[in-house]
């Protein structure tokens, strides 16, 4: 696909749902705790109103008590500005949050359409660039899932690329995200992957692994509370930050990506 400058970061719109109490029984690789539905939606306010404040128009979503983790939007559906894409999380807990968030997908989109064949793909695995749009294998996204949802771009003109996650990493921008302008902002050990080529990589220092999931929402990168050291090395790269609470999200393996679908229409 041709370089496209902006894709991975300038935005007018925002798809996110409210965390529901439920949340407390959402998934995890290590136990932290239960999240509080109650802390949980504070701090989803400060992000919508972030986001907001980003220039982006928030469609928000009611909260769904069946499903604990579908406040993790970015998981079940995948948007670029000619449509979006229904995609099939990993997890068997999160089939159905893919069909729950279809009605507001095609409030905004008049091309929506479902993954292709039956293997399965979350979204926290997809990482946008400006120029190519890399699936990363894991647990919760496979390979059948991966090359079909390649495919599928292919055919809407894009360039995509498969590739293997590092040993450990639950989704693909767990421990990578991009800062736009070329830019990547990843883990030593995704840094050291060679997935990036000869873009400029921003490593994030050690012991602050979680702050590699950061999201750059046009003119600015929302970065998560409690790491000092990410922060200043974002803005030493010459980016302006915003810092929002993610205490509650992490308790349940979530970050600052994973809560909202986010994407640019016409005006």
């Amino acid at each position: 696909m041709p370089h496209q400058p902006g894709l991975s970061f300038r935005f007018t719109h925002a798809i996110t749902r409210i965390p529901a109490d439920s949340v407390a029984n959402g998934l995890r690789a290590v136990d932290a705790g239960d999240p509080s539905g109650a802390a949980f939606r504070a701090e989803h306010a400060l992000y919508v109103k972030a986001l907001e404040n980003a220039g982006l128009k928030v469609d928000v979503l009611p909260a769904l008590e069946a499903y604990p983790d579908s406040c993790f939007v970015e998981d079940p559906a995948f948007c670029l500005p000619e449509g979006a894409i229904r995609l099939r999380p990993g997890a068997p807990s999160r089939e159905g949050e893919g069909r729950e968030i279809v009605p507001a997908l095609e409030a905004r989109f008049s091309k929506v359409v479902d993954l292709p064949g039956t293997g399965h793909v979350d979204g926290g695995d997809i990482l946008t660039l400006d120029d190519t749009i890399v699936i990363g294998l894991s647990a919760r996204t496979d390979e059948e899932g991966a090359e079909a949802f390649a495919g599928l771009l292919r055919s809407w003109g894009y360039r995509a690329e498969v590739c293997e996650t590092p040993e450990g990493v639950l989704h693909f921008k767990t421990a990578c995200s991009t800062l736009g302008d070329n830019v990547i902002l990843a883990t030593r050990i995704m840094a050291d992957s060679g997935f990036f080529g000869d873009r400029k990589v921003v490593v994030v220092p050690d012991g602050e692994e979680y702050a590699a999931n950061v999201i750059r929402v046009n003119d600015v990168v929302l970065v998560p509370e409690g790491y000092r050291k990410t922060l200043e090395v974002i803005e030493g790269a010459g980016f302006k930050t915003v810092v929002l609470p993610t205490h509650e999200a992490r308790k349940v393996d979530g970050g600052l990506s994973c809560l909202s679908l986010r994407f640019a229409l016409e005006s």
